[in-house]
């Protein structure tokens, strides 16, 4: 972003300081290159989602943030790349007058670095932000380089973070961490859990939804096969319990004939043994026959 030159009202004015209203139009320059662009959008995007539900925060990118003691428009403005004010009311605003807006100042605040820049951001902003604006969280990136920094206040003082395992660096205002992925500054949950933008989150949903769709196909298909192998089993069982009655019919049958040979051999025994008796009383012996 090029730096916003400060102006210096001409010495014959009237000595009579007339204040602006506070509702002051932003005076910045546009930003340098598309990257700076899409990363502001991004950033601000991925909060906003997040942050849906709240309405005690303001977010802004490449807005002039109006500061003079004297309330004096021409006086002692900057235009951070991306800051965020904490309790304060989520509403659209034409700048950031912090005497019309109880005295607040961003609680964090993010430089997009570029050449004309870089040195500004690093030295001269860096000291603003820590001694005038007293901002907790500062941090500035190069989406050309990749340099990624970012600071908290300690005791007046700005106190270099410590990068996680992963790289990120934690914005204890956001409760957020702030790390690089795939070339853009992203925000990550406490769990390291990247904040989507809604596009994002909507295509997670989609894929989640579409997942869903192909497990509950998956399964439809293991339940048909699991009815047609129980309608199969049925029938198995059914066929078996069919041969069984066929069996068990088979064997009544073979009883039932077993039955009536014992009948009709008790029948012959009981005729031999009459015969028999006959032949005695006729005095023969049947044995001799």
């Amino acid at each position: 972003m090029t730096l916003t030159q400060e102006l210096t009202p001409p010495s014959n004015l009237d000595c009579e300081v007339i204040f602006p209203p506070s509702d002051l139009y932003s005076d910045e320059p546009p930003l340098e290159t598309e990257l700076h662009l899409r990363q502001i959008i991004l950033l601000l995007e991925c909060l906003e989602w997040l942050w849906r539900e709240r309405n005690d925060f303001y977010a802004a990118g490449n807005l002039t943030i109006y500061y003079s003691p004297n309330q004096r428009k021409s006086e002692d403005f900057r235009g951070p790349d991306f800051f965020v004010v904490l309790g304060t009311e989520r509403k659209t605003r034409k700048s950031w007058v912090v005497w019309a807006e109880e005295g607040k100042y961003p609680n964090i605040i993010i430089e997009i670095l570029s050449p004309t820049t870089a040195k500004t951001d690093r030295e001269f902003k860096k000291q603003l932000y820590q001694n005038t604006f007293r901002t907790p969280d500062y941090f500035w990136f190069d989406p050309d380089t990749l340099e990624f920094k970012g600071f908290h206040l300690l005791d007046g003082e700005y106190a270099p973070l410590t990068p996680n395992e992963q790289g990120y660096l934690w914005s204890q205002q956001l409760g957020l961490y702030l790390g690089v992925r795939q070339k853009q500054l992203r925000f990550f949950t406490a769990e390291g859990d990247l904040v989507p933008t809604l596009k994002e989150a909507v295509r997670v949903e989609i894929e989640r939804a579409e997942q869903e769709a192909q497990r509950a196909e998956q399964e439809a298909q293991r339940a048909e096969k699991e009815a047609q192998r129980a309608e199969q089993e049925a029938q198995r069982a059914e066929q078996e319990a069919q041969r069984a009655e066929q069996e068990t019919q088979r064997a009544e049958q073979e009883t039932q004939r077993a039955e009536q040979e014992a009948q009709r051999a008790e029948q012959e025994a009981q005729r031999a043994e009459q015969f028999a008796a006959k032949l005695r009383e006729l005095n023969i012996d049947p044995d001799t026959l």
